[in-house]
C-alpha cells in the first residue's frame, strides 16, 4: 500500500509547525491533524504487514493520499504566508488595525481548513475501524518497528543487465544474414509474442563485432505501438549524427529524402524495433525506399507478416519458447547468487521450489526473469520462497497467453510499500522511453515519495541515496530494464520498461488514480475530471483545458506549441507566406511582425495560465524543448510551492530570466539549460542564493557578461553544472560541503591565486562526497597550476574528464588514487601522459581524444594500469607509435583504436595481453 504521501505529509508538518504554530496560534488544530494521519499511517503500514486485501482497505488508500496531499497544501501555504509577513517587516505592520483584520482573516482560514481535512480524516477513521480493525491490531501507535516489515534482506547487485539463455544459434545465424550482401535480402525481421526475447536478441545482434565491423554506421530506433514517423527518423539521424537544429524544423517528407540518400550512399544497419503492423511500415517506408543499397533492416514484431510487406526477399526469424533446462539456466542467474560466492550453497529445498516453479513460466524469458527477480530480493528465506511458490500456484494457469499478466500481477503484489509509487511514478514516461537515473531520482525526492527518514536502517543516508537502491530494488526484481551504467560505479544511469510491465504500471496507476495521462484523444476530460493531482503529457495539449487547482505535478514530453498548432494561430502561415514572397516586399516585415505577435501572445497565454492557476505545483517538468515565446513572465514567481523546475531545451526570444526565480525558496532542482534566440549566452538574476533548499543546479551552458551569481548559500547543493568562474565565485565552492558532481564549462581562475607558494593557497573544494569532475572549455586553456590546485581539493573523485587544453598533465600527486574513469580530450599534451596516469591504482577506464596527446611516441612499460579493463584512443593524429611492454595491462578487456592515422600497424603491438573480448581498430 503507498502511505508514503501520509509519511511525506508528517514530514512537511513536523518540520513547519515548530516554528510558526506556537505564533499564531493553531498548535491544537495543527497536532489534532498530525494526530489523525498518525493512526493512518499506522493502518496503512500493518494493513500491508498482514496482506490484509479488502475492498474497503483498497478504494480507502486513494483518499487517504488525496487527505494527506490537503494537509500538506494547508500547512505549508501557512509557513510561507507567515514567511511572507516576517520578511515584510511583520513586527511593524501588526500595530496597525488593517494588519490585525488581514492576520485574524488568515487565522481562521487556517483553522477552519485545518478542521474540514481533520472532520474528514475522522470519518474515514471510523469507517475502516468498522472493518475489523481489532484484528489487525491497530492501537494508534502501529508495529513496533518500522524493521518489522522490511524483507528479509537487502537485494543484492549480482544481477546482469541482459540475461540470455538458449539464444547463441539465433545470433549466430542472424548475423551471417545481415553481413550477406549476395542473398538480395534488405529486411529482416525477428518475431515472437511479448516478452520472448525479441529486442534483447536484437540487442546483442546491434553489438556483436562482426556486425559492426561490417557496416559503417549504426543505427536504432524504438517504434512500438503509437508509430510517430518524425521521432523514428529523427532518432536514426541522430545516431548517425547527422541530426542538424535545421533538420529538427524541416518539412517531414525532406527528412524522410535526407534519410533515404544517406542509406542509399553508404551501409547501414537501421534497427527498428516492436514495430506493430504494415500500417506503420507503410509510413516509415518513404525513408527506406532507395533500391541499390549495401544498407539492411533488422525489425522486432510480434506481426511476422511485416518481413514479406517490406520486403518479398526478406528474412523472417520465429524466435521459439525455452525448453525447461534453459528456462532452469536463466532462471537461476537471476534468483540465486552467483555460485562463486563463499557460504552460498543452494538449499535442497529451494532447489525444489524453483525447479517447480520455472514449469509455470512456460517457456517465456520475461515470466522468468520477473519470478527469478521476485525471488532473488527473499534469498536465503526458505519460508518467503513458500509463500511465493504458493502465489505462483494460485496465480499461474500454465497458458501461454495469460502466463506473462499473472506473473507480472504478481510482481506488483509483492512490491514493499515504499516501492509501489516509485513503480507507479513510471508511468509517467512514454512507451520505450529511455528515463535517466538522475531525472528520476530528483522527481521522486521533490514529490516525497522517497524521503531520508524513510526507513530506521536508512537515518544516515540522504533521501538519493535512498532513491538509488530504490531503483536497484526495481531492476533486481527485472521490472525495469537497465541499458546503461555508470562507468566508473556501475551505477544506473537509464533504462526502460518493457512494455508489457508498462501495462501493468499504467493499470495499477490508473486504479489508484495516481495520475492522468492526457493526450489529444481525451484532453476534453480534463476538464471535468474533479482532482487530477499529477498530469503527463505525452504529446501537445492545451494546458488551458486542465482545471485542477491542486495540480502537484506536470510533465510535458511535447513543444509547447508545436508546429501544426503554430499554423493555426493565423489563417495565413508563416511558412507559406515567406515561400511565395520576397524579403524585399514591402509588406515582409510587416506579415513577419503580425505572425511573431501573434505566436507571442499565445505563448504567453499558455504560460500565465499556468503560473496563476496551479499554484499548488511541486514538479513541472518540460521534456519537449522548442520555441518558448518571447520570455520567461514573472508571474513564475507565483510556484512559490514548487521543488523541482526543468526548463531544458526551451527556446525563448529574450536572454533574460525574471528576477522572481528568488521566490522559489523550496526548490530542489534547477535546470536553467535554456536556449535564446538572439543570444547563446542567457542572463541569470542573482537571486539563486535566496533558494537554499537546492540540491541539484544546472546552469545554462553560456551565461551573460552581467550575471554574476552568488551560490555561497547553497550549502545542500549535490550537483553544480556549468560553473564557471566568469559568472560565479570560486569561493562559494568551498560552501558546498555535500557537493556529489562538479561540472565547469568555461573559464576556471582562482582569484587572488599565490604563484609563488603554491601550498599556501586556501583549499578549493571541501565536500568529501565530491566524485565526479568535469571541465570543459571552448575558449582557451586554463592554467594548469589552477587546475592543480583543484584537483588537489578533489582527493575522493573517482571520475576525471578533462576536454580543455592545458599542455601539461598535473603530476601524479595531485590526482586522486580513487579515479576509476579519465577521459581526456583537447588537452594537447606535448609529454606522454602514459607514465603518470600508470601509476593510479584503480584506474579501469581511460579515453584519450581528439588532440588529448599531440607527441609522436606513447610508452606503457611493465606491471603499467594494473587495474585497467577498457582503453580508447580516438583522433590522436600525431601519434606514430605506440610500444607495451611485457606485464602491462593484465586486465584490458577491450580496446577501441580509432582516427589515428599516424600510428603504424603491429600486429606484435599487443601480444602480452590475453584477456582481450573486444577490439576495434
Amino acid at each position: 500500500m503507498d502511505f508514503s504521501a501520509v509519511s511525506y505529509a508528517l514530514e512537511t508538518i513536523n518540520k513547519l509547525t515548530q516554528e510558526v504554530t506556537s505564533l499564531w496560534g493553531v498548535d491544537e488544530q495543527v497536532e489534532g491533524l498530525a494526530s489523525e494521519l498518525r493512526w493512518m499511517q499506522s493502518f496503512l503500514k500493518v494493513a500491508d504487514a498482514r496482506k490484509v486485501d479488502h475492498e474497503v482497505i483498497r478504494t480507502s488508500v486513494v483518499e487517504i493520499r488525496e487527505l494527506a496531499y490537503d494537509a500538506e497544501d494547508v500547512i505549508e501555504t501557512f509557513f510561507l504566508k507567515v514567511a511572507s509577513k516576517r520578511k515584510g517587516g511583520f513586527s511593524n505592520c501588526i500595530k496597525r488595525s488593517t494588519c490585525f483584520l488581514k492576520e485574524g482573516c488568515l487565522l481562521h482560514q487556517i483553522k477552519s481548513e485545518i478542521e474540514k481535512i481533520t472532520a474528514r480524516i475522522k470519518v474515514l477513521t471510523r469507517q475502516l475501524k468498522t472493518y475489523d480493525v481489532s484484528k489487525l491490531g491497530v492501537d494508534g501507535e502501529g508495529p513496533s518497528s518500522s524493521t518489522e516489515r522490511r524483507e528479509a534482506r537487502r537485494p543484492y547487485p549480482h544481477v546482469m543487465d541482459d540475461n540470455i539463455v538458449g539464444l547463441g544459434k539465433d545470433i549466430e545465424k542472424l548475423v551471417s544474414v545481415l553481413v550477406d550482401e549476395e542473398s538480395g535480402c534488405k529486411v529482416l525481421s525477428i518475431c515472437g509474442m511479448g516478452g520472448l526475447g525479441k529486442t534483447t536478441l536484437a540487442k546483442k545482434i546491434y553489438s556483436q563485432s562482426q556486425v559492426v565491423g561490417h557496416f559503417k554506421h549504426l543505427a536504432w530506433a524504438y517504434v512500438s505501438q503509437n508509430c510517430q514517423k518524425r521521432k523514428v527518423w529523427e532518432d536514426i539521424l541522430s545516431d548517425f549524427n547527422l541530426l542538424s537544429e535545421t533538420d529538427k524544423k524541416m518539412k517531414v517528407e525532406k527528412l524522410a529524402e535526407k534519410l533515404s540518400s544517406f542509406l542509399e550512399e553508404n551501409k547501414c544497419l537501421v534497427v527498428l524495433d516492436d514495430i506493430w503492423n504494415t500500417e506503420s511500415w507503410d509510413s516509415l517506408k518513404p525513408a527506406f525506399s532507395a533500391r541499390e543499397t549495401r544498407s539492411k533492416i533488422l525489425l522486432t514484431s510480434r506481426n511476422k507478416e511485416i518481413v514479406s510487406h517490406a520486403d518479398s526477399k526478406g528474412f523472417l526469424y520465429e524466435l521459439q519458447y525455452l525448453n525447461y533446462k534453459q528456462s532452469w539456466e536463466l532462471f537461476q542467474k537471476i534468483a540465486f547468487p552467483p555460485t562463486n560466492s563463499p557460504g552460498c550453497k543452494i538449499d535442497a529445498k529451494m532447489k525444489e521450489l524453483g525447479e517447480d516453479m520455472v514449469k509455470h513460466c512456460a517457456g517465456l524469458p520475461l515470466a522468468i526473469n520477473i519470478l527469478g527477480g521476485i525471488l532473488a530480493t527473499k534469498y536465503p528465506s526458505l519460508t518467503e520462497w513458500l509463500k511465493v511458490s504458493a502465489n505462483v500456484k494460485l496465480y499461474l494457469k500454465n497458458d501461454k497467453g495469460e502466463v506473462l499478466r499473472d506473473v507480472l500481477a504478481l510482481s506488483y503484489d509483492d512490491l514493499t510499500p515504499y516501492l509501489r509509487p516509485c513503480f507507479l511514478y513510471l508511468s509517467h514516461f512514454p512507451e520505450d522511453y529511455e528515463i535517466p537515473a538522475d531525472r528520476l531520482i530528483q522527481l521522486w525526492v521533490a514529490e516525497g515519495i522517497v524521503s531520508s527518514k524513510q526507513e530506521e536502517g536508512d537515518e544516515g543516508q540522504i533521501a538519493e541515496d535512498v532513491a538509488e537502491g530504490h531503483l536497484l530494488e526495481l531492476a533486481e526484481r527485472c521490472m525495469i530494464q537497465v541499458r546503461e551504467r555508470d562507468i566508473a560505479t556501475l551505477k544506473i544511469r537509464s533504462f526502460q520498461m518493457h512494455d508489457l510491465m508498462r501495462d501493468v504500471c499504467l493499470s495499477k496507476a490508473k486504479q489508484q488514480k495516481f495520475l492522468y495521462i492526457a493526450d489529444q484523444s481525451n484532453e476534453c476530460q480534463l476538464s471535468t475530471i474533479g482532482r487530477v493531482r499529477r498530469v503527463s503529457a505525452h504529446k501537445f495539449i492545451p494546458l488551458q483545458c486542465i482545471k485542477s487547482p491542486r495540480l502537484r505535478s506536470l510533465l510535458l514530453f511535447d513543444e509547447l506549441l508545436p508546429d501544426e498548432e503554430q499554423e493555426n494561430i493565423l489563417p495565413l502561415t508563416m511558412e507559406s507566406y515567406f515561400d511565395n514572397h520576397d524579403i524585399d516586399n514591402p509588406l515582409f516585415c510587416f506579415v513577419a511582425l503580425l505572425i511573431f505577435s501573434a505566436l507571442g501572445i499565445k505563448y504567453r497565454g499558455i504560460w500565465k495560465y499556468m503560473f496563476n492557476n496551479f499554484n499548488f505545483l511541486r514538479v513541472l517538468d518540460y521534456e519537449g524543448g522548442g520555441e518558448a515565446g518571447c520570455k520567461l513572465p514573472n508571474d513564475i514567481g507565483k510556484l512559490i510551492h514548487l521543488r523541482f523546475l526543468r526548463l531544458r531545451g526551451l527556446d525563448f526570444m529574450s536572454s533574460k530570466l525574471p528576477s522572481s526565480l528568488g521566490n522559489l525558496r523550496w526548490l530542489q532542482t534547477l535546470d536553467l539549460r535554456i536556449k535564446s534566440d538572439h543570444s547563446n549566452s542567457i542572463h541569470v538574476p542573482n537571486v539563486l542564493w535566496r533558494m537554499q533548499q537546492l540540491r541539484h543546479l544546472y546552469l545554462p551552458e553560456e551565461c551573460n557578461r552581467k550575471t554574476k551569481l552568488k551560490l555561497g548559500t547553497l550549502r545542500n547543493l549535490q550537483t553544480l553544472v556549468n560553473f564557471n568562474t566568469k559568472n560565479c565565485y570560486v569561493k562559494d565552492l568551498i560552501n558546498m560541503t555535500n557537493l556529489r558532481e562538479l561540472e565547469i564549462r568555461g573559464s576556471f581562475n582562482i582569484e587572488d591565486f599565490n604563484t609563488e607558494e603554491l601550498d599556501k593557497n586556501p583549499p578549493i573544494i571541501q565536500s568529501k562526497y565530491l566524485h565526479s569532475l568535469c571541465i570543459i572549455n571552448d575558449e582557451g586553456r586554463i592554467d594548469p597550476r589552477h587546475l592543480a590546485h583543484l584537483l588537489l581539493s578533489c582527493e575522493n573523485i573517482s571520475k576525471l574528464w578533462l576536454d580543455v587544453e592545458i599542455r601539461r598533465l598535473p603530476e601524479f600527486h595531485y590526482l586522486s588514487s580513487n579515479l576509476a574513469y579519465i577521459k581526456l580530450r583537447r588537452c594537447k599534451f606535448e609529454e606522454d601522459p602514459m607514465p603518470t596516469l600508470a601509476e593510479l591504482p584503480y584506474l579501469s577506464m581511460l579515453e584519450l581524444h581528439e588532440g588529448a596527446f599531440i607527441g609522436k611516441e606513447m610508452f606503457c612499460s611493465g606491471q603499467a594500469f594494473a587495474k585497467l579493463e577498457s582503453l580508447s584512443l580516438k583522433g590522436l593524429n600525431f601519434l606514430e607509435e605506440w610500444k607495451v611492454s611485457e606485464g602491462a595491462m593484465p586486465c584490458l578487456r577491450r580496446l577501441e583504436i580509432e582516427f589515428c592515422g599516424r600510428l603504424k600497424k603491429n600486429p606484435d603491438l599487443l601480444r602480452f595481453i590475453a584477456t582481450f573480448q573486444e577490439r576495434k581498430f
